[in-house]
């Protein structure tokens, strides 16, 4: 069995944050931890100064809703016992909520939260800074979902030959074996001619975790298009190892990366070293 942190911020009760947390269970049973974090206020931007933000950002301006919290706790729980689900419940209302949310993370295998809700007092910009802070910072793998999608039934595995993209398909195929008969496309980038960084590696390693694997390389002119491609298949699900410590991937830099969180189309499974 395995331990799911479901995020929950402030007074928002993420229902596509929910959803899949009881779809990942439905393939196998897990413990599912709702983590329930204070809001961001004026009285807690010292702890924002922390987050080393080269900008000043406006947050709205409302306390601690101590009986909003509760509520949804209560219906987190009353949920989960409704889908039979193990859970547990943390109320990490300390001030520095986002070390908090980090040390959780240490001790879990994967969070899920939503890209869309996640500190909107912050920016409705998604991904805001500290969706971008926490993405960085984050010691377990984890799944960003909008709050309306379609529920994943093929895989699309971001990959550029570096060990960040290697190591985000791996952890995926760890944490999620019963995936192995789903349609997957591994996809990379065409740079200038070369050929598919260590084609004959990567195909070896993830057609024995991907029975219908396919491979396929991009063209510079077919990634402009690639956001019109992402909203007319829905029902995938992103892997990739941008927004690690290191290099990013060719193909899902920064830029990239957070267009697709920010319309809210798909599923992203994010991990990195």
């Amino acid at each position: 069995m395995k331990k799911l942190l479901l995020v929950f911020d402030g007074n928002h009760f993420s229902e596509g944050a929910f959803k899949m947390a009881n779809f990942l269970h439905e393939q196998e049973p897990m413990l599912i931890t709702g983590v329930f974090l204070q809001p961001i206020d004026y009285r807690d931007m010292v702890g924002y100064s922390s987050l080393g933000a080269s900008t000043p950002i406006s947050v709205t301006p409302y306390p601690t809703d101590e009986t909003a919290i509760t509520k949804n706790m209560a219906k987190f729980e009353e949920r989960c016992e409704h889908a039979g689900m193990e859970f547990r419940t943390h109320r990490d209302t300390d001030m520095f909520a986002l070390q908090e949310l980090q040390k959780e993370t240490r001790f879990a295998d994967l969070m899920v939260l939503s890209s869309q809700l996640f500190y909107e007092n912050i920016s409705k910009d998604q991904p805001n800074d500290y969706l971008k802070k926490i993405l960085r910072q984050t010691e377990c793998p984890i799944i960003l979902v909008p709050e309306n999608y379609i529920l994943p039934s093929k895989i699309l595995l971001a990959y550029d030959g570096k060990a960040d993209s290697v190591f985000a398909i791996k952890q995926f195929t760890y944490l999620f074996p019963q995936f192995y008969n789903w349609d997957s496309k591994l996809i990379t980038l065409e740079e200038d001619g070369e050929e598919f960084p260590h084609q004959d590696l990567i195909e070896e390693l993830a057609a024995k975790h991907f029975a219908n694997l396919t491979l396929e390389m991009i063209s510079d002119e077919t990634r402009k298009t690639f956001h019109t491609w992402i909203k007319s298949h829905k029902d995938y699900m992103l892997i990739t190892g941008a927004f690690g410590r290191t290099e990013l991937s060719n193909i899902f830099s920064k830029s990239f990366l957070s267009d697709i969180i920010r319309e809210h189309s798909i599923a992203v499974f994010v991990s990195h070293k």
